[in-house]
């Protein structure tokens, strides 16, 4: 395990960066905000990263007590990795940098890889309430758990059950309220965004 880097410095900022500075750190947070993932599927979303690295972060994070490690019951019998409370804490972290973060993504470059999931955490900040939200795009399925006070805050996939809203949209929307060029409720008028449920969460989308 790599010794503790500080940058030896007493301010909380500064202490911060001591445990989440290293690249690739906030975003595996970011992966593992939909609950425990395998190691091979942290790889496979986070294109970039090298397994030295990936593997190095992940010690890192578990000795300074942002995540844990399991061995999951049979047949899974794999290890996954899910965050502490600790390490939930960073949610509004990684909004707050998300949204500083809006002024720099521009078009999509054709060297950008993209998942479908990447926007759940614009679209979360975009919406108010409690409940489910089912998102259907192109690239890929993926809900968000509007409100939740803790465990995921969002998952890959079809949403389990029923959920209390469903939206359908295209890339393009999806980008362009990331990049905070349009508000959801603005996509949903126009049409840009379809609207399906009868939950509180759908209503209101269709009546903001």
């Amino acid at each position: 395990m790599s010794p503790r880097r500080s940058y030896d410095q007493y301010c909380s900022a500064a202490r911060a960066l001591d445990l989440v500075g290293d690249r690739w750190t906030l975003l595996i947070v970011r992966e593992l905000l939909a609950g425990p993932r395998r190691y091979t599927d942290l790889h496979a979303d986070l294109p970039g990263v090298s397994t030295d690295v990936l593997a190095s972060r992940l010690r890192d994070m578990e000795r300074d007590g942002l995540t844990t490690r399991r061995r999951l019951p049979p047949p899974g019998a794999a290890y996954v990795y899910e965050l502490t409370a600790r390490g939930w804490a960073l949610l509004p972290v990684l909004q707050a940098l998300g949204s500083w973060g809006e002024a720099e993504l521009g078009e999509r470059r054709p060297t950008d890889a993209v998942r479908a999931h990447w926007f759940a955490l614009p679209l979360l900040r975009a919406l108010e309430g409690e409940g489910i939200v089912a998102v259907q795009l192109e690239e890929g399925e993926f809900y968000l758990r509007v409100g939740a006070q803790e465990g995921p805050v969002y998952g890959d996939g079809p949403a389990p059950g029923a959920a209390d809203a469903r939206l359908a949209l295209d890339a393009a929307v999806c980008e362009a309220v990331a990049r905070g060029e349009l508000t959801l409720a603005d996509a949903v008028r126009s049409g840009r965004v379809t609207v399906s449920g009868e939950g509180t969460l759908a209503k209101a989308l269709r009546e903001a």
